[in-house]
Parts: C-alpha cells; structure tokens; sequence
C-alpha cells in the first residue's frame, strides 16, 4: 500500500508522472477486434471514424496456437494507423497466462507512444494492479514513453467482485472498469451459459390472487444488477468508469439494447461491441436522449451557480438536480464534439 503523499509519484526513475484526472474522452463504446485477422485490421482505417475505443484482443476469443500473430497484428495495426481521439486500447492475456509478459514488453516497447489503455483481465485484487502498474512505469522509463499507460480492470471473479473497491482505487493509472459476466458465473456457479443479459428462469413470481384465481405473473429480473451498482459505486468512488461488458447474443438486439440501457442509467459510460451491429446500439444508447439534454440545459440556465431552487415546468429543482443536469449536459458536449448530427439535435 502507498501512503496518500506517494501515490502519485512515479514508480520507477524516468515514468511519466501519473494523471491526477482521467483525460475527457467519449467512450461509448469499446470495440474487440481480433487482430490476427488480416481482413479486420484491414478494417481498421474506416473503423476509426465510427467507434469511441478500438480494442486489439490478444485474450479470449483467440485460440492459443494465435496468441502470437494476434499480438504482432496488434502492433502492425498500431504502427501503420494514427487514431486521432478515438483511443486505443488492448486485452492482454491473463497474470498466470504464459503470454502475458510478452504481450506487456513488447507492446510497450514497438507502440507504447500510442497506446491509450492495457485491459486486465482476471483481476482479483489491488496486487494485480500494483504489479502491471509497477512493470508499466519501468517499461515507460527504458522507451522514453512520455504519457502513462491507463489501466482498465475486467471484474470477471468472485474475488475479484469482494474487492472492487480495493482494485478501483489501487493505483493513479486505473481507468475504470468492465462487467466480465461470462467468467463471473463460472466463478460464481452461477447455472447459465448466456454472456450477458437476462435469463428466462430468474425473476420473481407475483403473489396469488386467492379470489379470482387468476395466473400469476412472472417477471423476468436481471442477473447482473447488484454487481453492476457495486462496480458503479466502487468506481465513482475512485473517480474512474465503469462499463458493461460483452452481450454475447448478437441475434438478440432489442435485449442488447435493454442490458446497455439498464447499464447507463445505473451509471456506466459504455460498453462493449462485439460485432458491428452494436456500435448502433451503443453511440444510441450511451448518449444522452436529446429531450433529457434539452431539460437538462434549462436547469443549468435556471441555476447558472449551482444554488438555490427553481420551478421549471411544476417541478422543483435544487443543487442536486443541477448536478444531475450537469452530468447529461457534459456527456451531450462531448458527443456532439464527435457527431455533428446529435449537436444540431442538441441545440448546441
């Protein structure tokens, strides 16, 4: 553990010195591509100009005879692509992988100067972070990286879950964080094989109507929700994000875009794609709804310093609801920075 008045001092002679603040970046959506494939980083160019975040994955997904190849079209892909705002990340193997050192040394070493994010998966508590932070800042020193690489952590663990507060808040290079709901339930012994999203069996049951006999009714509820608040809380705690993970099922659109939504107003910044169909869905659903903006807008007018209280339309708002308005009104911004259709919409 660092003492508050070490923790943001480089670990190691020649780092960069750690952000105190995360830089402002639209993150919506976080793109997997499988780089071991030719014909997608050949996809890569046009890409750039409809996601918020590709992500080079070298972890699940790609079999182990390609852990290679997929590490090197990472670098290929870094190398001849310049990403402008949209940031670019990787999924790096595991701690107790056999691949995962390489994919660290030499990924700093070829691209570093371009690399925004390390995604790490697998994390069950603050020495993972302390580890890869301690690496990243010796690698930066020996190649002359001159902004630190951020560290985005996959809650994917039971144990991992137990301490989300302790990994939120491990080091100055956290990002923010991932619902990794494939692997929790395997952790957990949850009884489902979906990625993401609901399950027909769990719900609850409404109580029986003695008098009229009639059916009772069966509502569906979300497996992911306690998790999904905890990591919220944890990582506003820490001032980093939080994100939903992977929705496995891309036949499933209209459930895809309930799990994203439910996500965005409990307080994630985004999610992941994992095929083209969800980028829609996503740049959709984490941005905020135009009438909400246009609301939001009027209470920060009303309020121009934060205080007091005003009626607008028969509701009352306060400081607490300036805030709110606040939140929604920054998002807005920083989409209609990137698109200009949703500014014209926004009024800005």
């Amino acid at each position: 553990m660092k003492l508050p008045r070490q923790f943001f001092k480089p670990l190691a002679i020649g780092a960069p010195s750690p952000l105190h603040e995360l830089p402002v970046q639209l993150e919506r959506m976080i793109h997997f591509i499988p780089p071991h494939i030719e014909k997608m980083r050949a996809k890569v160019p046009d890409m750039i100009k409809t996601v918020d975040v590709i992500l080079g994955n070298l972890e699940d997904a790609i079999p182990a005879n390609a852990k290679h190849a997929a590490r090197e079209g990472f670098i290929e892909l870094a190398k001849n692509n310049e990403f402008g705002e949209t940031g670019l990340w990787t999924r790096i193997n595991c701690l107790n992988s056999p691949w995962v050192l390489d994919d660290i040394t030499e990924i700093v070493a070829q691209v570093g100067d371009k690399l925004d994010v390390i995604m790490l998966p697998k994390v069950e508590g603050p020495w993972d972070i302390h580890y890869l932070d301690q690496l990243l800042a010796q690698l930066e020193a020996r190649h002359s990286i001159k902004k630190p690489i951020l560290i985005h952590a996959i809650l994917e663990t039971a144990e991992g879950v137990n301490n989300v507060a302790d990994i939120a808040a491990a080091s100055p290079r956290m990002h923010g964080m991932s619902l990794g709901p494939a692997d929790l339930a395997a952790s957990r012994g949850m009884k489902t094989t979906r990625v993401g999203g609901g399950h027909p069996f769990y719900g609850v049951l409404s109580d029986p109507d003695e008098d009229t006999n009639t059916t009772r009714q069966f509502q569906q509820q979300d497996l992911w929700h306690y998790t999904v608040a905890k990591m919220v809380d944890a990582c506003a705690a820490a001032g980093i994000k939080a994100f939903y993970g992977p929705f496995g099922d891309f036949s499933d659109l209209e459930g895809c875009k309930a799990q994203f939504r439910n996500s965005f107003l409990l307080g994630c910044a985004g999610a992941w794609s994992l095929h083209p169909s969800q980028i829609t869905i996503a740049k959709e659903v984490f941005s905020p709804d135009v009438n909400e903006v246009k609301f939001a807008l009027r209470i920060l007018e009303g309020m121009p310093d934060g205080t007091g209280a005003v009626m607008i339309d028969g509701k009352m708002q306060d400081d607490a609801t300036w805030k709110q308005a606040k939140v929604i009104a920054d998002l807005a911004r920083l989409v209609a920075d990137k698109d200009p259709a949703m500014a014209k919409n926004y009024g800005f």
